[in-house]
């Protein structure tokens, strides 16, 4: 009988937990306990976690609760929040990870202290500086793999073609098929176009693009990202927050908009009617929630950061990611991807 892929999710962390934490991980039971190929282990009080899990009516079946007395407080500042995080449901969830007792690790916890906790605890891949955030993005094709998304600063080119072999590997790992093809974000798609780290990044990855790997495009600007015409896009962390929050307003304003525009008067509202199908697919779309969980790469073990404020719903969509990633064999896809790398 296969191995049954195995979660760790710290229920007490971000906002409104644990009842989000639970009402998500109840959501993803629905929805998959007929494939009975996994087990969720859950951080956190265990009279307080029973309790809630017995007014959800959850299969605890599926269920493993494991207590963990301390939280990762928000109050605290980060450096604080550091050194008091031993023992809380976040550093529990990652020790299981590295014990070999779970698969992935998943927490909607502060996320300045799940990177370094769980950089302490899992430790950097021996091929790879500097660890990279990645989200995932629709594109008008499917999905893109947008990284480094806040993580790095200070970055090199070497930094970005390792970034690259990361989000390919996710790429492959989550749609397999899909070939990745990476872009490097850049300020135009000329060549003479960016900085000396962007040209010597981009130099080494047309030596390491092939058909098995990635397939490298060369630049991309901001306003080509969701285009379609590469579906892995690397940049550094300054950056790439930036875009991510652009992008995350961006797709706010026009759901506000649109929904204002639908209900200012008796006529759009009849409008509605007809239109109701095609505007819900289209708000589906675009839906923070269904993206909702960015992924640590380049440690020895995947962990995935879920929004602190996001809801039930969401919760699941993170919950769903990990499930999608271990099943995906992300770590074999990123091993081979950086074997070929040095090879080259």
């Amino acid at each position: 009988m296969p191995k049954k892929i195995s979660i760790a999710i710290d229920a007490m962390g971000g906002d409104n937990s644990p009842d989000k934490t639970l009402e998500g991980i109840k959501i993803f039971i629905k929805k998959n306990k007929s494939f009975n190929d996994f087990e969720l282990n859950i951080f956190g009080k265990e009279e307080i976690i029973k309790e809630k899990l017995d007014k959800l009516n959850i299969n605890s079946d599926l269920i493993n609760i494991i207590n963990s007395n301390k939280i990762v407080s928000d109050k605290d500042s980060p450096m604080t929040a550091v050194k008091n995080s031993k023992n809380t449901s976040m550093w529990d969830c990652i020790q299981h990870q590295i014990d070999g007792k779970s698969d992935i690790s998943l927490s909607a916890g502060n996320t300045g202290v799940l990177l370094v906790v769980a950089r302490m605890i899992l430790k950097m891949m021996k091929e790879i500086n500097k660890p990279a955030l990645a989200g995932l993005w629709p594109n008008r094709n499917g999905m893109n793999v947008v990284l480094d998304l806040g993580a790095n600063i200070e970055f090199n080119d070497q930094n970005l073609v390792d970034f690259a072999e990361l989000g390919s590997a996710l790429h492959k790992s989550l749609f397999p098929e899909n070939k990745p093809k990476v872009s490097l974000l850049n300020v135009g798609s000329e060549e003479i176009k960016g900085t000396e780290i962007l040209k010597n990044a981009s130099k080494r990855l047309r030596e390491l693009s092939n058909e098995d790997n990635f397939i490298y495009k060369g630049y991309i600007e901001g306003n080509d990202i969701m285009s379609g015409n590469s579906n892995v896009i690397v940049t550094d962390g300054f950056t790439g927050n930036i875009a991510l929050k652009t992008a995350e307003g961006t797709a706010k304003f026009i759901l506000k908009s649109l929904k204002s525009s639908l209900t200012e008067s008796i006529f759009t509202k009849i409008s509605l009617i007809f239109s109701y199908f095609t505007l819900k697919k289209f708000k589906d779309k675009l839906d923070p929630r269904k993206y909702n969980g960015a992924i640590f790469l380049g440690l020895n073990g995947p962990v995935v950061k879920s929004h602190g404020g996001i809801d039930a719903i969401g919760f699941y969509h993170s919950i769903d990611l990990c499930y999608k990633i271990v099943k995906g064999d992300l770590m074999a896809q990123i091993k081979k991807n950086l074997k070929h790398s040095k090879s080259v």
